[in-house]
């Protein structure tokens, strides 16, 4: 009953910039941590940036100073601002939040969802 959807993934030349958007939606009581991965050709899925629900951010040494994770927590939003983008960026990008669910009876399960992913391509 939850859904993540990505958006906001392209082919870019070095140097250039992209905005991801991840929003959620269905069932949700509350987020708490969401956060950006990515997934490179026969490599293994990676974390670029997290942040928690009062905005506390923690990026990969390989983004720093170059990507930007934000939040808009009334519309369940989380973003991925990518600026000097370089070819070894290229991966799948993917969303992921912690998000509690309430139930009738009032208990809160808390799950971790993943987005689809979207493809970043960094080549001139």
């Amino acid at each position: 009953q939850v859904q993540l959807v990505e958006s906001g993934g392209d082919l870019v030349q070095p140097g250039g910039s992209l905005r991801l958007s991840c929003a959620a939606s269905g069932s949700i009581f509350s987020i708490n941590a969401m956060g950006w991965y990515r997934q490179a050709p026969g490599k293994q899925r990676e974390l670029v940036a997290t942040i928690t629900s009062a905005g506390s951010t923690n990026y990969a040494d390989s983004v720093k100073g170059r990507f930007t994770i934000s939040r808009d927590n009334a519309k369940n939003t989380v973003y991925l601002r990518m600026n000097s983008l370089k070819p070894e960026d290229t991966a799948v990008y993917y969303c992921n939040a912690e998000i509690q669910t309430r139930t009738v009876s009032l208990n809160i399960y808390t799950f971790s969802y993943w987005g689809q992913g979207t493809q970043v391509t960094v080549s001139s």
